[in-house]
């Protein structure tokens, strides 16, 4: 029997493109010099596309499958794939959600950590003899007893809620929709960022969410506040956060994600109340590999008619 064909956009970690082309014909347009070309040349047939978010499918790149049955993409997030598109042809899509869930989570509280105890300002303190030459730093602020309001409460809200409880934080959230949680609903964005000491923002990207936290919702968080940003950086409205950090209207901010990646904006990376963290939550050996892993067990359990593993519900991106 014949394998099935599978386009390869990117690459997989080693070991799952072992699995990927020990299973299926693999065409590889990551290698292709004219990826536009290669797609028309091999691209009937394909009942597969593995590709990542950093890669855009757009709706050239569906044209040129017309067979295709299954996206599956190996990060979580997949800001620039052609839903609609998707969608009307009756491809199905899965992420590697599941696989990313603690590393993002532990990056989150890492960020909240990082940011209220000043650890760069700290390190730096050491490293440069300050301690030595003018004693200890200044003080800085507990998170015992503080309210956590988490903005999108998932699977990896809820791992962030869970780690904020084991350090004594009252966790509260906003979603789309009430979920059965131990934590307080709080069914206004801004509302959320009044009663938030720590404001956490884990919602999918894309323009459905573009600037969900604006000007308004960073003023509501307030001088006294931090906001962590795991999520997307298009999620932030980045002009007015630089501001409201330029003027105190915002305390603190701990990013992973920006506007303009891999080079975000100088005036943001000059604030010394921003802590920074290269768009790197998922960055680990094993929960790459695991990421990897998840785009080969979704398309081996589509193949053999099983239950996908991680499936995206595409009717919650597009409008019917």
């Amino acid at each position: 029997m014949s394998k099935s064909k599978v386009m390869a956009l990117q690459p997989l970690r080693p070991a799952a493109m072992a699995r990927l082309e020990e299973g299926y014909e693999v065409l590889r347009a990551d290698l292709a010099q004219d990826r536009a070309a290669f797609l028309a040349a091999h691209g009937a047939g394909v009942r597969a596309l593995t590709t990542d978010g950093h890669c855009k499918v757009t709706p050239d790149i569906l044209d040129a499958m017309p067979d295709l049955e299954i996206v599956a993409c190996s990060s979580a997030g997949f800001d620039g794939f052609d839903l609609e598109g998707m969608a009307v042809r009756g491809v199905v899509l899965t992420n590697s959600s599941p696989a990313l869930c603690d590393d993002v989570a532990d990056c989150a509280i890492m960020l909240m950590l990082g940011a209220s105890r000043q650890l760069v300002a700290g390190e730096a303190w050491v490293r440069s003899g300050t301690w030595g030459s003018r004693g200890p730093m200044g003080l800085t602020r507990s998170l015992k007893g503080k309210v956590m309001g988490i903005v999108g409460l998932g699977t990896i809200g809820e791992a962030i809620a869970r780690r904020a409880q084991a350090m004594a934080m009252e966790v509260r959230y906003w979603n789309r929709r009430p979920k059965d949680v131990p934590y307080d609903y709080v069914p206004d964005l801004m509302g959320l960022a009044q009663q938030a000491d720590v404001l956490v923002v884990i919602v999918a990207g894309g323009e459905g969410t573009r600037h969900l936290i604006d000007g308004q919702v960073i003023d509501a968080l307030g001088p006294e506040g931090l906001l962590i940003n795991v999520a997307r950086g298009s999620v932030v409205d980045e002009a007015a956060l630089i501001a409201a950090l330029k003027d105190g209207r915002l305390g603190m901010a701990g990013l992973d994600v920006y506007d303009n990646e891999p080079t975000p904006a100088p005036d943001l990376v000059a604030l010394p109340n921003v802590t920074l963290y290269p768009h790197h939550a998922s960055g680990t050996q094993e929960t790459r590999d695991a990421m990897a892993g998840l785009v080969v067990d979704n398309l081996n359990a589509h193949f053999s008619d099983a239950e996908l593993v991680s499936p995206v519900d595409l009717g919650r991106y597009v409008e019917a």
